[in-house]
Protein backbone atom coordinates (compact mmCIF):
# COMPACT_ATOMS: atom_id res chain seq x y z
CA UNK A 1 0.00 0.00 0.00
CA UNK A 2 1.42 3.42 -0.98
CA UNK A 3 2.09 6.05 1.69
CA UNK A 4 -0.73 8.26 0.38
CA UNK A 5 -3.27 5.44 0.56
CA UNK A 6 -2.14 4.63 4.09
CA UNK A 7 -2.74 8.21 5.21
CA UNK A 8 -6.13 8.35 3.48
CA UNK A 9 -7.17 5.12 5.18
CA UNK A 10 -5.96 6.42 8.55
CA UNK A 11 -8.03 9.58 8.01
CA UNK A 12 -11.15 7.35 8.00
CA UNK A 13 -13.00 9.51 5.52
CA UNK A 14 -16.05 7.25 5.93
CA UNK A 15 -16.73 9.23 9.13
CA UNK A 16 -17.22 12.45 7.14
CA UNK A 17 -20.98 11.99 6.49
CA UNK A 18 -21.51 12.20 10.25
CA UNK A 19 -19.35 15.32 10.55
CA UNK A 20 -20.92 17.04 7.54
CA UNK A 21 -24.45 16.28 8.79
CA UNK A 22 -24.24 18.93 11.51
CA UNK A 23 -23.10 21.62 9.06
CA UNK A 24 -25.79 20.68 6.55
CA UNK A 25 -28.53 20.78 9.19
CA UNK A 26 -27.40 24.07 10.74
CA UNK A 27 -27.06 25.74 7.35
CA UNK A 28 -30.46 24.44 6.22
CA UNK A 29 -32.11 25.83 9.36
CA UNK A 30 -30.49 29.19 8.62
CA UNK A 31 -31.64 29.05 4.99
CA UNK A 32 -35.17 28.34 6.19
CA UNK A 33 -34.92 31.60 8.15
CA UNK A 34 -33.79 33.45 5.03
CA UNK A 35 -30.02 33.48 5.57
CA UNK A 36 -27.53 31.62 3.40
CA UNK A 37 -24.03 32.37 2.19
CA UNK A 38 -22.36 29.85 -0.08
CA UNK A 39 -18.79 30.70 0.90
CA UNK A 40 -19.61 30.39 4.61
CA UNK A 41 -21.12 26.98 3.92
CA UNK A 42 -18.04 25.86 1.96
CA UNK A 43 -15.64 27.11 4.64
CA UNK A 44 -17.70 25.38 7.34
CA UNK A 45 -17.51 22.08 5.44
CA UNK A 46 -13.77 22.52 4.85
CA UNK A 47 -13.14 23.32 8.51
CA UNK A 48 -15.19 20.30 9.55
CA UNK A 49 -13.16 18.13 7.19
CA UNK A 50 -9.94 19.28 8.87
CA UNK A 51 -11.40 18.78 12.36
CA UNK A 52 -12.59 15.27 11.52
CA UNK A 53 -9.26 14.18 10.04
CA UNK A 54 -7.49 15.74 13.02
CA UNK A 55 -9.75 13.84 15.40
CA UNK A 56 -9.19 10.54 13.59
CA UNK A 57 -5.42 10.98 13.46
CA UNK A 58 -5.32 12.02 17.13
CA UNK A 59 -7.42 9.00 18.11
CA UNK A 60 -5.13 6.71 16.14
CA UNK A 61 -2.13 8.28 17.85
CA UNK A 62 -3.59 8.30 21.37
CA UNK A 63 -4.92 4.74 21.25
CA UNK A 64 -1.86 3.53 19.34
CA UNK A 65 0.76 4.67 21.85
CA UNK A 66 -1.36 3.30 24.72
CA UNK A 67 -1.76 -0.09 23.03
CA UNK A 68 -5.54 0.16 23.03
CA UNK A 69 -5.83 -0.81 19.36
CA UNK A 70 -3.58 -3.88 19.60
CA UNK A 71 -6.52 -6.30 19.89
CA UNK A 72 -9.32 -4.30 18.29
CA UNK A 73 -11.93 -5.92 16.06
CA UNK A 74 -12.68 -4.44 12.64
CA UNK A 75 -10.65 -1.85 10.77
CA UNK A 76 -7.04 -1.84 11.96
CA UNK A 77 -5.54 1.49 12.98
CA UNK A 78 -2.38 2.78 11.33
CA UNK A 79 -0.03 2.87 14.34
CA UNK A 80 -1.20 -0.44 15.81
CA UNK A 81 -0.71 -2.17 12.46
CA UNK A 82 2.74 -0.61 11.98
CA UNK A 83 1.80 1.22 8.77
CA UNK A 84 2.54 4.66 10.25
CA UNK A 85 4.98 5.45 13.05
CA UNK A 86 3.84 7.29 16.17
CA UNK A 87 6.28 10.11 15.39
CA UNK A 88 4.83 10.59 11.87
CA UNK A 89 1.27 10.50 13.18
CA UNK A 90 2.13 13.12 15.80
CA UNK A 91 3.37 15.42 13.02
CA UNK A 92 0.10 14.84 11.13
CA UNK A 93 -1.87 15.79 14.24
CA UNK A 94 0.09 19.04 14.48
CA UNK A 95 -0.39 19.74 10.75
CA UNK A 96 -4.16 19.28 10.88
CA UNK A 97 -4.37 21.27 14.10
CA UNK A 98 -2.84 24.19 12.18
CA UNK A 99 -5.09 23.64 9.15
CA UNK A 100 -8.17 23.45 11.40
CA UNK A 101 -7.19 26.66 13.17
CA UNK A 102 -6.52 28.57 9.95
CA UNK A 103 -9.69 27.41 8.22
CA UNK A 104 -11.82 28.01 11.32
CA UNK A 105 -10.39 31.49 11.80
CA UNK A 106 -11.01 32.44 8.17
CA UNK A 107 -14.57 31.16 8.48
CA UNK A 108 -15.15 33.12 11.70
CA UNK A 109 -13.89 36.42 10.29
CA UNK A 110 -15.63 35.96 6.93
CA UNK A 111 -19.00 35.11 8.47
CA UNK A 112 -18.85 38.09 10.83
CA UNK A 113 -17.44 40.55 8.27
CA UNK A 114 -20.49 42.84 8.57
CA UNK A 115 -21.11 42.23 12.25
CA UNK A 116 -19.41 42.55 15.61
CA UNK A 117 -15.70 41.62 15.52
CA UNK A 118 -16.25 40.00 18.93
CA UNK A 119 -18.14 37.21 17.14
CA UNK A 120 -15.06 36.40 15.06
CA UNK A 121 -12.87 36.17 18.15
CA UNK A 122 -15.48 34.11 19.99
CA UNK A 123 -15.75 31.50 17.24
CA UNK A 124 -11.98 31.44 16.79
CA UNK A 125 -11.72 30.61 20.50
CA UNK A 126 -14.36 27.90 20.09
CA UNK A 127 -12.28 26.51 17.26
CA UNK A 128 -9.24 26.31 19.51
CA UNK A 129 -11.31 24.48 22.13
CA UNK A 130 -12.52 22.05 19.45
CA UNK A 131 -8.92 21.32 18.46
CA UNK A 132 -7.92 20.70 22.07
CA UNK A 133 -10.98 18.51 22.62
CA UNK A 134 -10.26 16.45 19.49
CA UNK A 135 -6.72 15.77 20.67
CA UNK A 136 -7.43 15.19 24.36
CA UNK A 137 -10.09 12.58 23.59
CA UNK A 138 -7.44 9.84 23.59
CA UNK A 139 -4.10 11.65 23.92
CA UNK A 140 -2.44 12.15 27.28
CA UNK A 141 -2.71 10.60 30.74
CA UNK A 142 -6.04 12.30 31.43
CA UNK A 143 -7.70 11.59 28.07
CA UNK A 144 -11.41 12.06 28.72
CA UNK A 145 -12.38 9.34 26.22
CA UNK A 146 -10.88 6.88 28.72
CA UNK A 147 -13.18 8.12 31.49
CA UNK A 148 -16.56 7.86 29.75
CA UNK A 149 -16.91 11.53 28.70
CA UNK A 150 -16.67 10.93 24.97
CA UNK A 151 -20.45 10.99 24.62
CA UNK A 152 -20.62 14.49 26.09
CA UNK A 153 -17.90 15.67 23.67
CA UNK A 154 -19.93 14.36 20.72
CA UNK A 155 -23.13 16.06 21.92
CA UNK A 156 -21.37 19.39 22.37
CA UNK A 157 -19.27 19.51 19.20
CA UNK A 158 -21.29 17.43 16.70
CA UNK A 159 -24.59 18.76 18.02
CA UNK A 160 -24.61 22.14 19.73
CA UNK A 161 -21.45 23.65 18.21
CA UNK A 162 -21.78 22.01 14.78
CA UNK A 163 -25.46 22.76 14.19
CA UNK A 164 -25.88 25.81 16.39
CA UNK A 165 -22.59 27.33 15.30
CA UNK A 166 -23.20 26.89 11.57
CA UNK A 167 -26.70 28.38 12.02
CA UNK A 168 -25.31 31.40 13.85
CA UNK A 169 -22.47 32.01 11.38
CA UNK A 170 -25.07 32.21 8.61
CA UNK A 171 -27.64 34.36 10.42
CA UNK A 172 -25.55 36.18 13.07
CA UNK A 173 -28.66 35.75 15.22
CA UNK A 174 -28.97 33.29 18.08
CA UNK A 175 -32.09 31.23 18.71
CA UNK A 176 -32.30 28.85 21.68
CA UNK A 177 -34.87 26.82 19.72
CA UNK A 178 -32.04 25.70 17.41
CA UNK A 179 -30.60 23.73 20.33
CA UNK A 180 -33.47 21.28 19.85
CA UNK A 181 -32.52 19.99 16.36
CA UNK A 182 -28.87 20.51 17.33
CA UNK A 183 -29.40 18.09 20.21
CA UNK A 184 -31.18 15.70 17.84
CA UNK A 185 -28.12 15.57 15.63
CA UNK A 186 -25.93 15.26 18.71
CA UNK A 187 -27.92 12.28 20.00
CA UNK A 188 -27.63 10.52 16.64
CA UNK A 189 -23.87 11.13 16.61
CA UNK A 190 -23.70 9.80 20.17
CA UNK A 191 -25.44 6.66 18.90
CA UNK A 192 -22.61 6.17 16.39
CA UNK A 193 -20.03 6.50 19.17
CA UNK A 194 -22.03 4.13 21.36
CA UNK A 195 -22.00 1.51 18.59
CA UNK A 196 -18.24 1.89 18.34
CA UNK A 197 -17.89 1.50 22.10
CA UNK A 198 -20.25 -1.51 22.28
CA UNK A 199 -18.14 -3.18 19.61
CA UNK A 200 -14.95 -2.51 21.55
CA UNK A 201 -16.15 -3.35 25.07
CA UNK A 202 -13.82 -6.31 25.53
CA UNK A 203 -10.72 -4.71 24.00
CA UNK A 204 -11.38 -1.45 25.87
CA UNK A 205 -11.71 -3.38 29.13
CA UNK A 206 -8.30 -4.94 28.58
CA UNK A 207 -6.77 -1.55 27.73
CA UNK A 208 -8.38 0.30 30.65
CA UNK A 209 -10.48 2.53 28.39
CA UNK A 210 -13.61 3.08 30.50
CA UNK A 211 -16.14 4.21 27.93
CA UNK A 212 -19.76 4.77 28.91
CA UNK A 213 -20.75 1.55 27.12
CA UNK A 214 -18.21 -0.37 29.20
CA UNK A 215 -19.49 1.20 32.41
CA UNK A 216 -23.11 0.40 31.52
CA UNK A 217 -22.49 -3.09 30.18
CA UNK A 218 -23.74 -4.35 26.83
CA UNK A 219 -27.40 -4.83 27.81
CA UNK A 220 -27.82 -1.36 29.31
CA UNK A 221 -25.75 0.20 26.52
CA UNK A 222 -28.34 -1.13 24.05
CA UNK A 223 -31.14 0.49 26.09
CA UNK A 224 -29.15 3.74 26.15
CA UNK A 225 -28.76 3.45 22.37
CA UNK A 226 -32.52 3.16 21.91
CA UNK A 227 -33.14 6.17 24.16
CA UNK A 228 -30.72 8.28 22.10
CA UNK A 229 -32.67 7.59 18.91
CA UNK A 230 -36.02 8.27 20.58
CA UNK A 231 -34.76 11.56 22.06
CA UNK A 232 -33.38 12.62 18.67
CA UNK A 233 -36.84 12.40 17.12
CA UNK A 234 -38.60 13.89 20.16
CA UNK A 235 -36.41 17.01 20.11
CA UNK A 236 -36.84 17.41 16.34
CA UNK A 237 -40.60 17.05 16.72
CA UNK A 238 -40.76 19.68 19.48
CA UNK A 239 -38.81 22.16 17.33
CA UNK A 240 -41.33 21.71 14.52
CA UNK A 241 -44.20 22.25 16.91
CA UNK A 242 -42.63 25.45 18.22
CA UNK A 243 -41.77 26.61 14.68
CA UNK A 244 -44.53 25.20 12.45
CA UNK A 245 -43.76 25.03 8.75
CA UNK A 246 -45.23 23.31 5.73
CA UNK A 247 -46.33 19.69 5.41
CA UNK A 248 -42.79 18.89 4.28
CA UNK A 249 -41.40 19.57 7.75
CA UNK A 250 -42.20 15.91 8.44
CA UNK A 251 -39.98 14.71 5.60
CA UNK A 252 -37.42 13.42 8.10
CA UNK A 253 -39.89 10.66 9.02
CA UNK A 254 -38.48 8.75 6.02
CA UNK A 255 -35.50 7.83 8.21
CA UNK A 256 -37.70 6.09 10.80
CA UNK A 257 -37.89 2.70 8.99
CA UNK A 258 -34.09 2.66 8.70
CA UNK A 259 -33.72 3.35 12.42
CA UNK A 260 -36.29 0.71 13.40
CA UNK A 261 -34.43 -1.87 11.31
CA UNK A 262 -31.20 -0.64 12.83
CA UNK A 263 -32.50 -1.14 16.39
CA UNK A 264 -33.58 -4.67 15.56
CA UNK A 265 -30.06 -5.44 14.37
CA UNK A 266 -28.55 -3.82 17.48
CA UNK A 267 -30.78 -5.95 19.68
CA UNK A 268 -29.46 -9.13 18.03
CA UNK A 269 -25.81 -8.02 18.02
CA UNK A 270 -23.63 -9.64 20.67
CA UNK A 271 -20.19 -10.10 19.11
CA UNK A 272 -17.83 -7.30 18.14
CA UNK A 273 -18.09 -8.23 14.47
CA UNK A 274 -21.89 -7.79 14.64
CA UNK A 275 -21.54 -4.07 15.39
CA UNK A 276 -19.03 -3.24 12.63
CA UNK A 277 -21.53 -2.88 9.71
CA UNK A 278 -23.97 -0.99 11.94
CA UNK A 279 -21.54 1.92 12.33
CA UNK A 280 -21.65 2.94 8.67
CA UNK A 281 -25.43 2.43 8.54
CA UNK A 282 -25.95 4.70 11.55
CA UNK A 283 -23.67 7.41 10.15
CA UNK A 284 -25.47 7.42 6.80
CA UNK A 285 -28.88 7.44 8.48
CA UNK A 286 -27.76 10.46 10.51
CA UNK A 287 -26.84 12.21 7.27
CA UNK A 288 -30.22 11.25 5.80
CA UNK A 289 -31.94 12.71 8.86
CA UNK A 290 -29.99 15.99 8.53
CA UNK A 291 -30.74 16.36 4.82
CA UNK A 292 -34.44 15.49 5.01
CA UNK A 293 -35.03 17.59 8.12
CA UNK A 294 -33.24 20.52 6.54
CA UNK A 295 -35.13 20.24 3.25
CA UNK A 296 -38.39 19.92 5.15
CA UNK A 297 -37.71 23.18 6.96
CA UNK A 298 -36.77 25.05 3.75
CA UNK A 299 -39.63 24.10 1.44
Amino acid sequence: MTDFRVWVKAARLRTLPLAFASIILGTALAAADGAFNGLSFFLALLTTLFYQVLSNYANDYGDGVKGTDDNRIGEQRAIASGLISAAAMKKAVILFSVLSFLSGTILSFWASRDGNIFIAYLFTALGVLAIIAAIKYTVGKKAYGYSGFGDLFVLVFFGWVGVGGSYFLQTLVWSFDVLLPASSLGFLAMAVLNLNNMRDIESDKQAGKNTLALKLGLAKAKIYHTLLLILAFDFAFVYNRLNPGSFWQNLYFVSIPFLVLHLLKVRKANEAKDFEPLLKQMALTTLLFAITYGIGRIV
